[in-house]
């Protein structure tokens, strides 16, 4: 019998990318191929990348090239591109980086085994000319659902793994493998973005927004469940645009409640929200329904009303507070994130002032800062009025500052706070590391709790909070919780 041909996935970027990854392994699975985790133990190393911002281009391409080193003194006979950096640059990839035997877009994901066979056995996959994901898809939304079946869509599969490789019993499981244990996962509940903000090239890469229907993403977590997994976090380019091409914009609001009812699911998280889109009725569901968190991933990017339109986005400091207030008047302990760009074309000092007013005034629990930078293809490449990079270096590095006192200071707020955590991790040597409700993984802080007795990955205990360690907590577990927890293991 031949031996299996093995295959790595290597996932870099978003969230998003690591629910491609998994649906790339499923396929790769179903069709036969082993999947290991170390690349050294690889036929082929997939590298998943990231094609947002130019750190994150340049740790693809460093991906990349540590792939294809393992082919002098390991296993790995190839190395392969995939994910949106493949999407977005395709030929000119493929010519600037010859160490990458293969550069695959999202439409050759269906095929992906057959394409990594004709790579591995030599063969040469042509890489594809990049084009505007966003003409694929009718203008309309409301048309969309009918044409989606001819388009890409990674993460969206549908279809059932064949019989044997799905679960004895429940739902069948969806076209996606889990790589690694954790007790969390992300689910797409839809790709692609409507939005033409001045700085960002997603959409052209990614496409026109469109939703999963609601039956796929129950489905999908319900099998999820039956692997193990105590909280799903749902991901998308915006989220609160949900449902807009299924003819209901208030989808995910009679959606949250049934994923929070899934037998063995104890969290539900939904990320990616934009302000200008958010409505009272899903406020009050995030801030009312037990089981999701009240958790915002707000995307404000700056609080400036002149560099915010300059950015083709909406709203203005005193809305920005005004929204945040509504939501802790509903959940005074709900978390809130956000990302902000330092620097846009245009930036002045009153702006820069302006973004600290908000940034004092809104209370957020995990802060992003970046520096502008030009993205080709994008409408903000084109401004004149660039400031100098001298000056971008130093607001990115004044803001970063203050974001890390404020985050630090907000973690400070919590203390005394009763908490509920999901404990992710258990090592002798560091302790028992989990996340509450107000803090996603990857991006925020973590809960590091002061005692491990009866604990497990993947149980819930409250616990209250003791302590802080710059934006990560101490919490010390309540007796009754760790009494219920060690009942619910046996």
């Amino acid at each position: 019998m031949p031996e299996r041909r093995t295959v790595a996935l290597v996932t870099l970027g978003c969230a998003r990318n690591e629910v491609d990854s998994e649906e790339l392994a499923g396929r790769l699975e179903a069709d036969g191929w082993q999947l290991v985790e170390d690349a050294a133990d690889a036929d082929v190393a997939v590298v998943n990348t990231c094609g947002f911002v130019e750190a994150a281009k340049k740790d693809s391409v460093d991906a990349l090239l540590e792939a294809n080193d393992l082919k002098d003194h390991g296993r790995t006979q190839a190395v392969v591109a995939v994910g949106c950096m493949a999407e977005r640059y395709g030929k000119e990839l493929a010519e600037a980086l010859p160490e990458a035997d293969g550069v695959l877009g999202f439409d050759d994901y269906a095929d992906i085994s057959d394409r990594l066979q004709t790579i591995l056995s030599g063969g040469i996959h042509a890489a594809h000319t990049p084009r505007d994901r966003r003409k694929l898809l009718p203008i309309s939304p409301a048309e969309r659902q009918e044409s989606a079946a001819a388009v890409a869509l990674p993460g969206h599969a549908p279809a059932d793994l064949p019989e044997g490789l799905a679960p004895a019993s429940g739902p069948r499981a969806p076209l996606r493998r889990r790589l690694g244990g954790s007790p969390v996962a992300s689910v797409k509940l839809a790709s692609g973005c409507d939005r033409r903000c001045s700085f960002c090239a997603i959409p052209s890469f990614r496409g026109s927004f469109i939703s999963r229907r609601p039956s796929d993403v129950l489905n999908e977590t319900r099998w999820l469940a039956e692997q193990g997994v105590k909280e799903v976090m749902l991901v998308s380019e915006n989220n609160t645009s949900y449902g807009k091409d299924l003819g209901d914009i208030r989808l995910l609001e009679s959606l949250l409640p049934e994923l929070a009812e899934v037998d063995g699911i104890e969290r539900v998280r939904v990320s990616y929200l934009q302000p200008a889109e958010m409505r009272p009725g899903l406020i009050d569901v995030l801030t009312s329904t037990p089981k999701v968190a009240p958790y915002f991933d707000l995307s404000f990017q700056h609080s400036a009303p002149g560099v915010l339109r300059s950015m083709r986005r909406f709203g203005d400091t005193d809305r920005f507070l005004e929204l945040l207030d509504t939501i802790r008047a509903k959940a005074p302990q709900a978390g809130v994130r956000s990302n902000f760009i330092v620097g846009f074309p245009g930036e002045s000092e009153s702006d820069l002032a302006e973004l600290e007013r908000f940034l004092n005034g809104a209370r957020l629990d995990a802060i992003g800062v970046f520096g502008y930078s030009d993205e080709e293809g994008t409408e903000a490449a084109t401004y004149d009025n660039k400031l100098h990079e001298d000056v971008v270096a130093e607001r990115l590095a004044h803001i970063s500052r203050m974001a890390e006192e404020l985050v630090s200071q907000r973690a400070e707020e919590r203390v005394g706070e009763t908490v509920r955590v999901l404990v992710e991790s258990v090592d002798e040597d560091e302790g028992v590391c989990g996340r509450a409700e107000h803090q996603a993984p990857e991006t925020d802080g973590q809960m590091l709790l002061t005692s491990g007795a009866g604990l497990s990955v993947g149980r819930m205990v409250e616990a209250k909070v003791v302590g802080t360690e710059g934006v990560d907590l101490v919490a010390e577990p309540l007796t009754g919780s760790l009494a219920c927890s060690e009942e619910a293991g046996r």
